[in-house]
């Protein structure tokens, strides 16, 4: 009888013979599996960085690496890349410029006051070539041990030495800048790779009836601002009006200044005109009087040549004659006829004449009585 009926099993539902080829459908088997891993398991980032073959590393990161906990030198740049899946899990860390934010972080001041900074911005940046000694130190999270944590020591020990009065008002424009050359001094020591940028630090929330103090104390401060900028525009106005009264005097005192000077020079002028009229007069006289003196010489010098003896007694004859005069009375004058002094008119012309050499001395030709 044969087996086969024996059993009851049907020919086709016997099992394969022990020798078969089974590769085939393991390969699938796998594929499918991978293509699953890729595909249809969600994308919760430790499951798809475990099992995950091909992963993306995105622009402005580099991929680091973890194989059996151990973190890998190799840090690969921007773009797509393979890695084992299940053995090798893969984190991208951003190497640009990223802002972290600092959040609620309470400080007591240095008289006991308790503040709030509701947030601080810290601007930094890991370089590249540092990814990894700064990772396989203090791990991917290391901005939480030097920015977050670092953030509130900083301001807690910056509080604790100011008063309330200096961290609100006086130096709360320098809290940014200590704050920056705290993180970086830190930072440069014991994580070089870690760049501090800028921090850009709000302002404080501090209790209700201190700010109302602090309100009321601006507001007087700002009273009395207003009356001191009040009291500089009144001194601007008073020394703007002192400035045009001097302007004034000055601009007054030269225009009298040039009148008075162009007084004198008119008095010049005129003196001048006169000093050249008196010139000219003095000229004219002067001429006038050199032909005056020129006539008389010549009309002396022609005299000189008349007065002759004979001349003398024409002119003598003629000025008897010329006498109208009658005299009544028992005797007449008898100057005209006296001899006498005739001869001593004569003689003292005589000897005139001989001294300036034009005539020479002799009788006369009248005899004394």
């Amino acid at each position: 009888m044969d087996p086969q009926h024996h059993t009851g099993t049907p020919p086709h539902a016997r099992p394969p013979p022990p020798n078969g080829d089974f590769s085939p459908i393991l390969t699938v088997f796998f594929i499918f599996i991978a293509v699953i891993s890729l595909i249809i398991i969600p994308s919760s980032s430790s499951i798809q960085n475990s099992l995950s073959i091909l992963h993306q590393v995105p622009e402005g990161h580099v991929g680091v690496y973890w194989r059996g906990g151990a973190l890998l030198k190799t840090i690969t740049d921007p773009g797509f890349h393979l890695k084992l899946p299940l053995l090798t899990q893969y984190e991208p860390v951003q190497v640009t410029l990223q802002t972290d934010q600092v959040r609620d972080i309470p400080c007591g001041t240095k008289g006991g006051v308790m503040i709030n900074f509701e947030k601080i911005e810290v601007v930094n940046r890991l370089r590249k070539d540092y990814v990894y000694e700064t990772l396989i130190n203090y791990g991917v999270n290391y901005d939480n041990t030097w920015i977050y944590d670092k953030i509130h020591h900083e301001i807690n020990q910056f509080c604790s030495s100011h008063s309330l009065q200096q961290v609100y008002i006086d130096v709360f424009d320098q809290i940014d800048e200590k704050m920056k050359e705290a993180l970086q001094v830190d930072c440069t020591r014991y994580a070089p790779g870690i760049e501090i940028i800028s921090v850009r630090v709000t302002k404080p929330t501090i209790p209700e009836s201190i700010r109302r103090n602090f309100e009321q104390m601006e507001e007087e401060r700002t009273k009395v601002l207003i009356a001191v900028e009040r009291q500089k525009v009144v001194e601007k106005e008073s020394e703007t009006t002192k400035k045009m009264a001097i302007s004034e005097a000055e601009k007054n005192a030269n225009v009298s200044k040039i009148l008075m000077e162009q007084k004198l020079m008119e008095k010049d002028s005129a003196r001048r005109q006169q000093e050249i009229e008196n010139q000219m007069y003095m000229a004219h006289e002067k001429s006038l009087a050199d032909a005056a003196f020129y006539r008389v010489m010549k009309e002396a010098e022609a005299n000189k040549l008349k007065l002759t003896p004979e001349f003398l007694e024409l002119k003598f004859i003629e000025a008897i004659a010329d006498n109208t005069k009658i005299f009544f009375g028992d005797k007449v004058p008898n100057m005209v006829l006296d001899q006498r002094l005739l001869g001593n008119f004569l003689q003292r012309f005589s000897g005139e004449m001989a001294k300036e050499g034009n005539l020479e001395e002799g009788p006369t030709g009248i005899s004394e009585a």
